[in-house]
C-alpha cells in the first residue's frame, strides 16, 4: 500500500461497535488488526451487544467469542482491552489517551446522531467525541439505509469535526465470490482510513495491467 502515512509498528486503536447490522464488519476488523500485533480498546454499546449476539452468537465480550482463532496467543489476548459501555471515565473517554484513531464499525443511526451533537452520554460516544477534539481519525461506517435528512444532516456536521464517513458498501468490481471478500472489501477500506497496511483484496487493478479480453456481443 503507498500511504506514506501508513505504519507498520503496532499502535493502538479504538473500535466501537452500535446496533445496526453488520456484526460480521467488526468482527474481521478486530481480528485482521490484533493478527497484526496492534492494541485494541473495544467498546460495546448496548444494542451492540444484542447485534452481535443476534447475527454472530456471541454472549461474553471475550477473546474466546470475538476472536477465537487468536484465543490461543497470549499475546493478542494481551492487546485486547474490553471497556464496559456504561464506564464514562474508562481511559478512552479521555484526551490523554495517545491512540491512532478510532473506527465506529458499525455505526447506528443514533450513534452518529449523538456523536454529531455531541450530546452522547454513554462511553462510546465520548471516545468518539474526545477523537474528534484531539484531531484524531474517526471512521463512521453507518449502515443505515435510506436515509432520512436527519441522518445526512449529521453526517454533514460529523464530517464538518472531522470524521469521516464510510458506509460499508462493498466494491463488486473485484468479482467477489464470497461473503468472507466481500466483508474483507469493507474491512481493507476502514484499515486504508486508519493508515493501517494489509493484504485484504481491495485493490483495482488497471484494465491496462490484465491481459486483453473479448467483450462479449
Amino acid at each position: 500500500m503507498n500511504d506514506p502515512h501508513a505504519s507498520n509498528h503496532p499502535r493502538k486503536f479504538v473500535l466501537g461497535v452500535s446496533g445496526a447490522s453488520g456484526a460480521a464488519y467488526s468482527l474481521r476488523f478486530l481480528q485482521a488488526m490484533l493478527e497484526q500485533g496492534h492494541e485494541m480498546h473495544l467498546v460495546v454499546s448496548e444494542y451492540g451487544r444484542r447485534l452481535l449476539f443476534e447475527e454472530s452468537g456471541i454472549k461474553h465480550l471475550t477473546i474466546e467469542e470475538l476472536a477465537p482463532g487468536l484465543a490461543g496467543d497470549a499475546g493478542v489476548r494481551s492487546r485486547l482491552f474490553v471497556h464496559p459501555d456504561k464506564d464514562v471515565g474508562a481511559v478512552i473517554a479521555s484526551g490523554s489517551f495517545l491512540h491512532s484513531g478510532m473506527a465506529i464499525l458499525p455505526c447506528s443511526s443514533t450513534t452518529l446522531g449523538q456523536v454529531a451533537t455531541g450530546s452522547g452520554s454513554n462511553l462510546l460516544c465520548r471516545a468518539a467525541m474526545v477523537t474528534l477534539k484531539e484531531r484524531r481519525p474517526l471512521i463512521i461506517c453507518h449502515r443505515e439505509m435510506p436515509l432520512s435528512l436527519i441522518d445526512i444532516e449529521n453526517m454533514r456536521q460529523a464530517t464538518l469535526a472531522g470524521a469521516v464517513m464510510c458506509s460499508p458498501n462493498p466494491g463488486f468490481y473485484l468479482n467477489p465470490r464470497s461473503v468472507e471478500e466481500i466483508v474483507d472489501f469493507v474491512v481493507g477500506k476502514v484499515m486504508d482510513l486508519l493508515h493501517v497496511p494489509h493484504s485484504l483484496k481491495t485493490r483495482w487493478e488497471s484494465t491496462l495491467a490484465r491481459p486483453a479480453t473479448t467483450m462479449p456481443s
